[in-house]
């Protein structure tokens, strides 16, 4: 039981600071609007974290190998966790400006991300670093993406 809550949490979260933290800079750079990263960040928390939680609940029966328990667990802990996290980056962009908002969400995911990472090395027993730094570097990509695709959306405007 304490495998799927595990996967479900990390799951959950990765795809939080992952989605949430791409579509904060994407839409940043294309817009400069507090209230539309705001309302991205909202729609995330709730269409993106149903969706995400059915993907792990339709993930966990197709193994065929759980109790109907067992994937519950999992697709509650992947919701919540999705939910939550995401809900948590409202909180500088209702406190900063927006640019320094972003900054920090940049910050805090990747901290989250490292943490994260470290945990999952030391469960698996491998060095950290090299767990860290691949999860860390496809977050940067994917912050980088989003923030060209951003830029160039700006353009069409």
């Amino acid at each position: 039981m304490k495998d799927h809550l595990r996967k479900g949490v990390a799951f959950g979260l990765t795809s939080a600071i992952i989605t949430t933290l791409g579509v904060m800079v994407g839409l940043h750079s294309g817009t400069h609007s507090k209230m539309v990263v705001i309302s991205a960040i909202l729609t995330i928390a709730v269409a993106d974290a149903f969706s995400d939680a059915l993907g792990m609940h339709i993930s966990e029966e197709s193994e065929n190998t759980h109790t109907t328990k067992q994937i519950w667990i999992a697709t509650t802990a992947t919701f919540f966790a999705k939910f939550l996290f995401a809900m948590t980056f409202v909180v500088p962009v209702l406190l900063l400006p927006l640019s320094v908002a972003i900054i920090v969400s940049v910050a805090f995911g990747l901290c989250l991300l490292t943490v994260l990472s470290y945990a999952i090395a030391r469960a698996q027993k491998k060095p950290p670093w090299g767990i860290i730094s691949e999860h860390i570097a496809i977050a940067v990509v994917v912050i980088v993406i989003t923030r060209w695709l951003g830029d160039w959306v700006a353009t069409l405007a």
